[in-house]
């Protein structure tokens, strides 16, 4: 009995806690990843557990309000996360078991480091195609069009919707948002609404690509979906974007922004950039599926061929240059030819140093404090309560709807942890769910908060509580989508 806890501690009754995951031991090669197995002290009614929970709800309340005191949400769960992994090991070590709670961190810490390896990849590359010009060439060609606010309207929807699968929903949403800013300045109106369908749009088009969310990657990276078959979840994920769309394209007035020059070229090398990610990821996808190792292995390898290219575009640049000052000259192209006095060998470790660290860490955070949470028993609890008590279908819909609260990272990550006893459909539905679910509010996703920021004051959490009944709309019919497009799904389990 330990003195430290207000009730008394006692053995784990695994038999009692049916919806948990209880994990063997499993090696660095596994193909999935490895979630912290409930520990085997119950600490979920005792003094320790309680403080745990307290100091996880105070660090995502500071994590909600981070556009209001302007605190990275990065440093509060980092902090958070040293607070419950010291509370389990000081009772641990009192108890006399502290190899347990040293291999549930090291479990825990492989599941995250998995996905942060395979997310820093993927924005390396982002980040090499934005200091590419990529992207400002794109917003250049939408500007130069003179696009009427309505097409304006649908074309940033669709392609947040079109591109959010592979650059992430993240980038996407922000890379729309500076087009709409630009094109329509001063109409915060009209910002706001695209800001809204931006954000939808990105949600829906990430929820069916184990790329476009980092909760889609997660369960990918489980082995629970397999990657063709996301693609079960695309015209569900369609209809969350295309109906509340619709609505809200009805409230735009059919005028065209004034017009604007703005002439972007691409620098060397983007274009080979593009196929060499295009090849990253099917590399990642191959080790994954055809030789059952992780898919980090494939984007780590692919990091490998954006160094081998920059080496090559290093090497070549003196070459390059003189070859454009010649053919610039002859054409007398001055503006092109002033600008390679500004070119820049290019580097892949500035565009790793570029990546958005505090988004990384704080991922590492939540993951930490979850996986500790789950050590506790509060996993097994809320399993039991949602899963056991309720239908699976409900309890996914519900989770969905919670993620628009609290960051659908913490809700996915849970899910797996517990790995409830679900058909292959209801893994499905809560993948949808829990990626569409955040669009409900502006702070229930990343892009709807980081959205928040690039476009302060135009787009806000009222401005978008508005359309909520119409996105609900969208979101219940996205749901229903599923549950009869995949019924066949919701009898097989994995």
């Amino acid at each position: 009995m330990l003195t430290t806890c207000r009730t008394p501690l006692r053995p784990r009754q695994p038999a009692r806690w049916p919806g948990m995951f209880v994990l063997a031991m499993l090696s660095l090669l596994a193909s999935g990843p490895v979630l912290a197995a409930t520990g085997e002290l119950d600490l979920t009614g005792s003094f320790v557990g309680l403080l745990a929970v307290a100091v996880f709800v105070l660090a995502y309340a500071l994590v909600m309000v981070e556009e209001k005191i302007h605190m990275r949400k990065s440093k509060p769960v980092l902090v958070a996360a040293g607070i419950i992994w010291a509370l389990i090991g000081w009772v641990y070590v009192k108890a006399g078991m502290p190899a347990e709670s040293e291999h549930a961190f090291r479990v825990t810490l492989l599941e995250f480091t998995e996905l942060m390896l395979f997310l820093l990849v993927a924005m390396t590359y982002i980040n090499a195609l934005d200091e590419r010009r990529v992207f400002d060439a794109l917003r250049s060609w939408m500007v130069r069009k003179g696009f009427s606010y309505r097409s304006l309207f649908w074309i940033t929807g669709v392609l947040a919707f079109v591109i959010s699968p592979i650059a992430d929903n993240l980038t996407t949403a922000l890379l729309m948002c500076a087009v709409v800013t630009k094109v329509a300045e001063g109409d915060k109106r009209f910002i706001n609404l695209c800001c809204v369908n931006i954000v939808v749009a990105a949600n829906a088009g990430g929820a069916f690509s184990p790329f476009g969310d980092i909760t889609t990657l997660m369960v990918w990276q489980a082995g629970i979906v397999q990657f063709y078959e996301f693609f079960e979840l695309l015209i569900p994920s369609l209809i969350n974007f295309i109906i509340p769309a619709v609505v809200m394209s009805a409230f735009i007035k059919n005028r065209k922004p004034a017009s604007m020059e703005e002439d972007v070229w691409l620098k060397r090398g983007a274009r080979r950039i593009i196929a060499l990610f295009l090849l990253t990821v099917a590399t990642a996808v191959a080790c994954h599926t055809l030789l059952h190792l992780p898919p980090v292995l494939g984007m780590m390898t692919g990091l490998g061929y954006l160094q081998f290219f920059g080496y090559y575009l290093r090497r070549t640049l003196p070459r390059s240059l003189e070859r454009k000052r010649t053919r610039y000259s002859q054409r007398g192209d001055w503006k092109k030819l002033e600008s390679l006095g500004s070119v820049v060998p290019f580097d892949v470790f500035n565009r790793v140093a570029r990546a958005e660290w505090d988004t990384l860490l704080f991922f590492y955070g939540v993951v930490m404090c979850v996986g500790g949470l789950g050590f506790m028993g509060y996993l097994g609890m809320l399993s039991e309560a949602l899963y056991t008590g309720w239908n699976a279908t409900g309890a996914n819909i519900a989770l969905g709807v919670i993620s628009a609260v609290v960051d659908n990272i913490p809700v996915m990550f849970a899910v797996l942890t517990m790995e409830p006893d679900m058909s292959h459909g209801h893994w499905l539905l809560i993948t949808l769910t829990a990626g569409v679910g955040g669009s409900l509010l502006s702070i229930g996703s990343a892009a709807g908060v980081a959205l928040m920021g690039q476009a302060r004051g135009n787009y806000t959490f009222m401005g978008h509580l508005r359309w909520t009944p119409v996105i609900a709309l969208g979101y219940v019919a996205s749901v229903m989508a599923h549950l009869w497009l995949n019924a066949e799904s919701f009898h097989v389990f994995n």
